[in-house]
């Protein structure tokens, strides 16, 4: 499954969308050495990320048309680290409630193992473009397909 929108930060991680849809969304990331801190262990930014983009995809995932749906900019997040993760992760988010501005989530990640490894609550504000440096806007679409690497 591919993610609706081209995310550097999220394809320089190797972050993989597995569900999408229905107030719903999971993302999982193959842990590595780059992604671990000094007990060897993901790093809290990392399972940060998980949440938001877990959490974010939540937001989006109930439009009909999730090509078209609206962007999602993070208002606010609030993380609790439960224990330390390792492995193979993944991040659920789960859509609470939403306006027509605003989308309120909560989150996790668990280890391959199944074990919870952190929780997550999140404000998300819906846009359809996001003024950039410059104030020029940039509309928040799904690029045009890159070509195939030979």
């Amino acid at each position: 499954m591919q993610f609706a929108a081209h995310i550097p930060f999220v394809e320089h991680l190797g972050l993989e969308l597995r569900r999408f849809g229905g107030g719903e969304a999971e993302v999982a990331l193959a842990l590595r050495e780059a992604l671990t801190n000094s007990w060897g262990v993901a790093h809290g930014g990392v399972l940060m990320t998980l949440l938001d983009v877990a959490m974010a995809h939540a937001a989006r995932s109930v439009h009909r048309h999730p090509d078209d749906a609206p962007g999602v900019a993070t208002v606010e997040m609030k993380t609790t680290f439960m224990q330390p993760a390792e492995g193979v992760l993944a991040g659920h988010g789960r859509l609470l409630h939403r306006t027509a501005t605003l989308a309120f989530c909560e989150g996790w990640v668990v280890d391959d193992h199944g074990h919870r490894c952190a929780h997550a609550t999140a404000t998300f504000k819906y846009l359809r473009a996001l003024p950039t440096r410059g104030r020029k806007l940039n509309e928040l679409r799904r690029p045009a397909p890159r070509p195939e690497s030979t």
